[in-house]
């Protein structure tokens, strides 16, 4: 680690090389976690009016809920790119599962803090302000922004089971491309089929991952309680469970009724949607 320079000239090297222990560089990387996010959300919304057709037809809330899962499914890509290089390429991480740790993977780590900070308040305002509430994913933002920033107060924690647990957000790009496409009346095509069946799998994918997230906590025990509080432990075991018996199960449910039966559950009853749907499509158009 190298100490004593000033946060943002470390930063612009690049080369992940930095003190992660100062609360500085790890306040601007949250805020610069944060900032980069919300700016995706405002890119998508200005993009969305100029060119999508469907997006100018969409109530209030689910325009938020579209430029939410824009924002989603680009930190859904980062996350696969940095999860998979956790699990399957570098070399300190998958040697060491309990302590190992590495710059790149605190860099993503303070920048994920940064989105799921995001995400909360993305959440909650829009709650407030559209009347909803949909309790698993405030419980999967909650969880997700404290155990992140668990990982770095905890200084000891090593980096792969935050790294891998990343990986979960394998799902979201797709998830975001098939909302996305439902709310223009294409749930009939073969694309959208194609990346319903992969999205599915993905979930499948998550369900194997949780697997191996409880074989490395349980097999790695005793370092594992060593190395870190109780209480950091504790509350990844309650999120482990929760994703394990809970919401991998139910949204993978979800998604495979969905492809069954193509219906915004998010916003509207069946009955509603496939009236809608068979009355005519929105079609997702370019403006000239």
């Amino acid at each position: 680690m190298v100490a004593h320079r000033d946060p943002i000239t470390a930063l612009s090297s690049l080369d992940f090389d930095v003190d992660y222990s100062s609360w500085n560089i790890r306040l601007l990387l949250i805020g610069g976690g944060f900032l980069f996010y919300l700016g995706i959300f405002v890119i998508s919304h200005i993009v969305s009016v100029v060119l999508f057709a469907t997006y100018r037809s969409l109530l209030a809330k689910e325009k938020v809920f579209w430029n939410l899962a824009a924002t989603r499914a680009v930190f859904g890509v980062q996350c696969i790119v940095t999860g998979l290089t956790a699990l399957l390429i570098d070399p300190v991480l998958v040697a060491d599962q309990i302590t190992g740790q590495q710059g790149w993977a605190f860099f993503t780590i303070l920048i994920a803090i940064g989105f799921f900070l995001f995400e909360n308040l993305a959440l909650h305002t829009s709650n407030f302000v559209f009347w909803t509430f949909d309790i698993l994913l405030a419980v999967h933002h909650f969880f997700a922004f404290i155990g992140f920033l668990g990982a770095v107060i905890c200084s000891t924690a090593g980096h792969y089971l935050p790294m891998v647990t990343l990986l979960l957000e394998m799902s979201t790009p797709f998830t975001c491309i098939s909302w996305m496409l439902l709310k223009a009346g294409w749930s009939q095509t073969l694309f959208w089929k194609v990346n319903q069946w992969i999205m599915i799998h993905m979930f499948h994918c998550r369900i194997v991952l949780t697997y191996h997230l409880w074989w490395v906590s349980l097999y790695n025990w005793d370092r594992l309680v060593r190395s870190v509080s109780v209480l950091y432990v504790a509350f990844f075991i309650v999120g482990l469970t929760l994703v394990t018996f809970i919401l991998n199960p139910f949204w993978t449910f979800k998604k495979t009724q969905q492809l069954l039966t193509p219906v915004d559950w998010n916003f509207e009853p069946a009955s509603k949607k496939s009236s809608r749907e068979g009355n005519g499509r929105i079609g997702m158009k370019k403006t000239k």
